[in-house]
């Protein structure tokens, strides 16, 4: 019986279960994933949870923040000025964008203050992890040409072209 490992084409069919910073859980849809492992990048969570299981098996896990969008970071939470903010861009709860000086300017706006901006400079999904629900519908080798067009693929988003 074929197992999870390098080289190998391995589909699986997975629900996600987002986890937001407030608690609150969101429900995603059942989908089909297939990739070739050790090749076809996966976070490393979900790396160790499959390598070595069969066709057939169930994984579940939870994937950590620091490896999907960051650790939420408190200390990029400020107060900035609201002089040369574009004014009605500025509204509670939402994100400000603003090219100056060739640079995207992006915040969440946590409250409009008399002459300043409470302003959070975190990603929008940082601190937010996710749990896994996998079964690993098919494993097979993978042929040379999958193999090099997948290296191809992680090659070109190494370097930002993917």
């Amino acid at each position: 019986m074929e197992s999870v490992q390098t080289d190998k084409m391995v589909t699986a069919r997975y629900s996600m279960h987002t986890q937001l910073r407030d608690g609150t859980v969101k429900d995603h849809p059942e989908q089909d994933l297939s990739f070739i492992f050790g090749v076809d990048r996966q976070v490393p969570t979900m790396e160790k949870a499959l390598e070595g299981r069969h066709e057939g098996e169930t994984a579940r896990f939870t994937i950590p923040a620091a490896e999907i969008y960051g650790e939420y970071d408190p200390s990029l939470t400020r107060e900035i000025p609201k002089k040369g903010l574009i004014k009605q861009r500025v509204k509670e709860g939402q994100y400000y964008r603003q090219m100056k000086n060739g640079c995207l300017v992006s915040f969440k706006v946590l409250e409009v203050r008399a002459r300043t901006v409470l302003a959070d400079f975190n990603e929008p999904l940082a601190g937010i992890c996710v749990s896994v629900d996998l079964k690993i519908l098919s494993i097979r080798d993978a042929s040379r040409a999958e193999i090099e067009a997948a290296q191809e693929k992680q090659m070109k988003k190494s370097i930002g072209c993917g």
